[in-house]
């Protein structure tokens, strides 16, 4: 047996995991892809006055409808998107009922799933059949690291009818992982090809992570907007934005790292 399986073995028999970090310099590229940016469209806040609240561009106009998979206790955000004059679609095949008594909402008992089978939509059929056409759609998707397969998975047309992506991104940690590399690092790839990420929030639900490279967070509020919407781009100033709230009021604040905001 090589002496790495032999250690890796009993790290595992312990309750420990080993993890070979990337090159730093291939890391280094991947999170540029989520640094954040300031664009010609000031952000306001949407939903609940901490968890479940969001910041969005100011550029919301003529969106059609949101479509948020994952549903929580309070639809908040929905709420106020329905106020502005979209539909709102929710799904969660974990629940009975959206929270959400409101015409304009309509909801679907099913999780995001790679394939339209059961219980399971994916999200280029889901958008299919509730927002036919091609206009504009926001995206608010918090589905317990779920996202990444969808997000790897949804066609390009599906995913350039986001003009607003919200999203909660689980499990930033694992970019030092094969795992990661495989996965996570595609994804980054792919979204930052198509939008510019203008807003990011460290979630305290979870304690950073610290790698060769520096700090990572295992659950980050990102906030993204499509490229063709933005013709001025700067990094930002300040981080958290005087907008932004705990999600845990009564846990500690977790400032975000260097390795994800750019700020030194």
């Amino acid at each position: 047996m090589r002496i790495s399986r032999m250690i890796r073995n009993l790290a595992g028999s312990q309750g420990f995991t080993l993890r070979r970090e990337p090159v730093g310099a291939s890391l280094r590229a991947v999170l540029a892809g989520l640094r954040p940016v300031e664009t010609e469209h000031p952000l306001i806040r949407l939903g609940a006055a901490h968890d479940g609240g969001y910041l969005v561009p100011d550029d919301l106009d003529g969106i059609d409808a949101v479509f948020s998979p994952g549903v929580d206790t309070t639809a908040e955000f929905e709420r106020d998107c329905i106020t502005r004059g979209m539909r709102s679609f929710q799904a969660d095949g974990s629940i009975d009922q959206s929270p959400l008594d409101n015409p304009a909402n309509d909801f679907e008992r099913k999780f995001i799933g790679v394939e339209t089978t059961g219980n399971t939509i994916t999200l280029d059929d889901w958008v299919a059949e509730k927002a036919p056409g091609s206009g504009d759609l926001m995206l608010q998707m918090d589905i317990e690291g779920h996202e990444w397969l969808a997000l790897a998975q949804v066609s390009e047309a599906t995913l350039k009818r986001f003009r607003v992506i919200v999203l909660e991104l689980h499990h930033l940690d694992a970019l030092t992982t094969d795992f990661g590399q495989l996965m996570l690092t595609p994804v980054i790839q792919r979204l930052s090809n198509h939008f510019d990420v203008v807003h990011m929030h460290a979630n305290n639900h979870a304690e950073p992570l610290t790698t060769r490279e520096g700090e990572l967070l295992e659950l980050v509020e990102v906030t993204l907007l499509r490229k063709d919407r933005v013709t001025s781009r700067k990094p930002v100033s300040r981080l958290p934005h005087p907008l932004d709230t705990d999600n845990i009021p009564d846990r500690p604040p977790i400032q975000l790292p260097p390795t994800l905001s750019g700020m030194t």
